[in-house]
């Protein structure tokens, strides 16, 4: 039985042809039932009812021999089949393959053929069951992010019937460098042996540049040379084509390569003898269909024209070897690729032979694409026990040797790590590290400081480590969530994709996207937020605030060489992408090649708030890359404030220190958000732009509110910001930092009071803590010889303190989303909703919970939610209690004095604002 699909023969060179035997084939999972399945495509992606499934499965179908190929050698070729098949044709056994994203194929005996043949594949996708699959265990199989994103199982990838000539070329490995000398490693077939073959490298015209003959052998070498060869790069992806001619046409082949050279220098990559700096993505190369399998080159192509667009030079594509296509697209688009082994869970001598086989592999189907500069054996010591094994360390340095053996042409990176593993033997010295701003801004700059400096913690402490010194830096992961619109990923009929039900295993239940919008209104946000659309954008332009902060910070650094941010797109759950999984940008699509470009001007305030009339220090800087700036360049800044300098000549991948200057904005407009423009320009062209917001208030009015606070401390602080403090009885409210039984009898009695629970003293006044004054607690309190976690619910049931630290809340991969509420007396405070930089100073180490849902919208002011609107937290919250009530905060408000930070006073005198109009009985 012939089954319908797509069909199509090459007839482009006469002694190759290939029918394509994708499109409807007939499928069984286990003992289910025969129905239709696509070709390409994971079965997976084909049947919902198999979405998370392993196991075995048959493929089948039927195809017509055309006329006269039986008078040429037939072969199956298959791009890919995860992860072990038995191939049949009429009922005999053709072969098998191990190995889930490599191609090979079978040559069919002649006497096998019939008019009709039935092809059968028996598929294996194992899972850890040792029983079931005790040849191959998942665990022990190159797997990559199939662990994280579903299940792969099937034909991903083509399928194709091939008529040639047993006489044939069969390999070639072509090196191509700077000074247009081609050589060509060549491999033909045993019939071929002997006979006269021609070599000519064609130029993108078609033309013959250069000419040999060589004669045929199983190995065979040639070497020529292209005078002014055009050299492949990231501006212009040159390619050239290397065509074997065997005999009078017997067999002819084409490969497609390009001139160019990688190397490193000085800490420094060198592409083409130039410095470059890498403004890379991490690409997981999944699709929203197809899962691994790419809808079309036209996608592919769309996908580089975005990235191109992004800013992009690189890509890491990660622990997956793609679709040939996607390093086709590369070349053309002249963007560079980093490719990875997928990665085992479970380090064993087999394992590791999969590995090497796996890196074999590719290196035989990839190593002619010039896109491809760097390789990578082991991702954040996945698979391997770095820090406790040392064979395991010395199988990667040995690794490491053999590849670079195998492949001089690249760099080659022996464990891309991050805390608490490291490198061994490497030509990149990359790291991988993950924190959000304002969130934990101060943990960034110290981090990527001490990179920048070379810290000894990224490599190996244990005395192998085989470090030269030089390995260029590169920040090779390092980004935030932001979230797509689910609007644009459900189906036409209004139906999520599969993939919406998964992720609840991740990040404590955050990463789930299945519910958000009713999780979006349960929680009242639209309060907040005005719209669930208007909030899907303030996310992603907090996305955009974090990558450009952290960018701008690595570009001051001339010691780091790149970096790689995670990610090109969004994969199912994980919505960290510059694009989403369907590829629709981002609301930052147009600007964010301002910061990820090859020059960036950094601007860094002192602080991210200022008032009117006063100098706020501005630090400027030049980051360069592949690109130099000239003599005679400025840089001119404008807005509420403007002014200009002259920007020294400044060679590639360096940075240009241009000091400190001070910004005062003019008084009499109120508070508000004040954006300076940058642009740094020479010879009348325009080099590179940014900006930078500042939150600016007005000169504080004196407060005419009363508080009382027994605390000298809080006392202090209140009057410093001009209040009067009077005893509780003739007080408009009480300020304290926790409550006890005397307190809460107060409040019941009719009393407000303001809470301000930032973690810095015990939350009983019973407890003993020996923390100074104005220190966060990142651990539990002792006291009496008892451990006590911070909390409120002694004395208030229903509100707890929680810290954040240790916690999905922290803000790490996975963000957290804080806001505040511009309304009542917090719409004096500018911007919003959704925390910007000048927060950084007073954003808080610990949380309010167990509020209700139908409190985000009235009784929690401001707050935050995690992933995909999970862990909904308040920051400031009020409670009635009895005929009084109470307002609690974690904004850390008491940390400097009174008034420094005019975020912190500003949100002082919103909260007392807020605690004095808190209803009372009586009144």
């Amino acid at each position: 039985m012939t089954l319908a699909g797509a069909v199509a023969i090459d007839d482009q060179q006469a002694c190759r042809k290939s029918l394509s035997l994708d499109g409807v084939w007939q499928f069984r999972h286990e003992d289910g039932p025969w129905r239709d399945a696509h070709v390409p495509s994971p079965w997976q992606a084909e049947f919902p009812d198999l979405v998370d499934t392993f196991g075995r499965a048959v493929y089948r179908r039927s195809f017509a021999l055309p006329a006269g190929w039986d008078r040429q050698e037939l072969a199956l070729h298959f791009g890919a089949v995860s992860y072990f098949c038995e191939v049949l044709l009429n009922g005999e056994k053709l072969g098998e393959h191990e190995g889930a994203f490599l191609p090979f194929e079978f040559v069919i005996p002649p006497r096998l053929l019939r008019a009709t043949n039935e092809i059968e594949v028996r598929g294996v996708m194992p899972s850890a069951d040792r029983r079931a699959f005790p040849e191959f265990p998942f665990g022990e199989i190159p797997h990559g992010k199939i662990s994280w994103y579903g299940r792969i199982g099937g034909l991903w990838q083509s399928v194709t019937l091939l008529a040639r000539d047993a006489r044939r070329l069969d390999a070639v490995t072509i090196t191509a460098g700077m000074d247009g000398v081609v050589k060509a490693e060549l491999g033909f077939t045993a019939a071929a042996a002997g006979l006269p073959a021609t070599v000519a490298v064609l130029d993108a015209e078609g033309a013959v540049v250069a000419e040999a003959a060589t004669t045929a052998a199983a190995a065979a070498s040639v070497e020529l040379k292209v005078g002014n060869a055009r050299l492949w790069g990231i501006d212009q992806p040159n390619l050239y084509r290397l065509r074997v001619t065997l005999g009078e046409g017997i067999d002819v082949a084409e490969e497609s390569f390009g001139f160019r050279t990688v190397e490193t220098r000085d800490g420094r990559i060198l592409l083409n003898g130039e410095p470059i700096y890498m403004r890379g993505a991490l690409d997981q190369d999944y699709y929203p269909d197809g899962i691994y399998t790419p809808p079309s080159l036209e996608f592919l192509e769309d996908q580089a024209r975005k990235a191109k667009h992004l800013g992009l030079n690189t890509l890491r594509c990660h622990i997956k070897v793609p679709d040939p296509r996607y390093y086709e697209v590369a070349d053309r688009f002249g963007l560079l690729v980093w490719t990875e082994v997928p990665n085992v869970a479970s380090f064993t001598t087999k394992s590791g032979r999969r590995m090497r086989d796996t890196m074999q592999g590719i290196l035989r189907r990839d190593r002619n694409h010039p896109s491809i500069i760097a390789w990578t054996l082991i991702n954040e010591d996945w698979g391997t026990r770095l820090v406790e094994n040392a064979e395991h360390r010395q199988w990667l340095k040995d690794s490491y040797d053999w590849l670079k053996a195998e492949d001089p042409t690249r760099l080659v990176v022996d464990n891309s790590a991050c805390f608490p593993n490291f490198h061994v033997k490497t030509d990149l010295n990359d790291y991988h590290y993950y924190r959000s701003v304002p969130e934990r801004r101060q943990e960034w700059d110290d981090i990527t400081a001490q990179f920048a400096a070379g810290a000894d913690w990224t490599f190996s402490s244990l005395g192998d480590a085989e470090r030269r010194g030089d390995e260029p830096l590169i920040v090779s992961e390092f980004g935030v969530w932001g979230l797509p619109d689910p609007s644009k990923l459900r189906r036409k009929d209004g139906s999520e994709p599969d993939w919406f039900e998964t992720g609840s295993l991740w990040g404590d239940g955050v990463a789930l996207p299945h519910g958000v919008e009713e999780r979006f209104g349960a929680l009242d946000l639209a309060r907040t937020f005005g719209s669930f659309g208007t909030f899907i954008e303030q996310v992603q332009w907090y996305q955009f605030m974090n990558l450009r902060y952290e960018i701008e910070e690595m570009r001051r650094h001339a010691s780091i060489m790149g970096y790689v941010i995670t990610e090109l797109t969004d994969v199912h759950w994980e919505a960290n992408g510059l694009l989403d999984i369907e590829r629709n940008p981002r609301v930052f699509h147009d600007v964010f090649a301002t910061i990820n470009a090859d020059i960036v001007i950094v601007p860094r305030p002192a602080r991210y708030a200022a008032y009117e009339g006063e100098a706020l220090p501005l630090a400027l800087s030049i980051g360069t890359g592949g690109l130099s700036v000239p003599a005679g360049a400025s840089l001119s800044w404008s807005g509420e404030v403007s002014g200009s300098l002259a920007v020294p000549a400044t060679g590639p991948v360096s940075t240009a220190d241009l000091g400190s200057h001070a910004v005062t904005f003019p008084a009499g407009t109120g508070n508000r958000m004040a954006r300076l423009d940058f642009v740094l320009e020479a010879d009348g062209r325009v080099l590179a732009r940014n900006s930078c917001d500042i939150a600016v208030y007005a000169r504080r009015a004196a407060p005419a509110a009363t508080v009382a606070a027994a605390d000298p401390r809080l006392a202090a602080y209140a009057e410093g910001l001009g209040y009067r403090v009077v005893p509780a009885a003739d007080a408009d409210i009480v300020l304290c930092n926790a409550v006890d039984g005397e307190d809460v009898e107060a409040i019941k009695a009719g009393a407000r009071y303001l809470i301000l629970a930032d973690g810095s003293v015990e939350t009983n006044r019973n407890l003993r803590t020996d923390m100074p004054p104005g220190e966060l607690p990142h651990r539990s309190i002792v006291a009496d010889g008892r451990q006590f976690r911070p909390s409120l619910d002694q004395h208030l049931p229903g509100i707890t303190l929680t810290e954040r630290d240790g916690t999905i809340w922290r803000g790490d991969w996975i963000a957290g989303f804080s806001w505040l509420r511009r309304e009542g007396a917090f719409a004096a405070i500018p911007g919003g909703p959704i925390f910007d930089l000048s927060f950084s100073d007073v954003v808080p180490h610990h949380l309010l919970t167990n509020f209700r849902p139908w409190e985000f919208g009235n009784n929690v002011h401001a707050g935050m939610v995690c992933g995909w609107v999970h862990k909904p937290a308040a920051i400031v919250g009020e409670k009635r209690v009895g005929r009084g009530g109470v307002v609690a905060t974690t904004f850390r408000l008491t940390r400097e004095a009174p008034g420094a930070d005019p975020v912190a006073a500003a949100l002082f005198d919103a909260l007392v604002a807020t605690t004095r109009e808190l209803p009372v009985d009586g009144e």
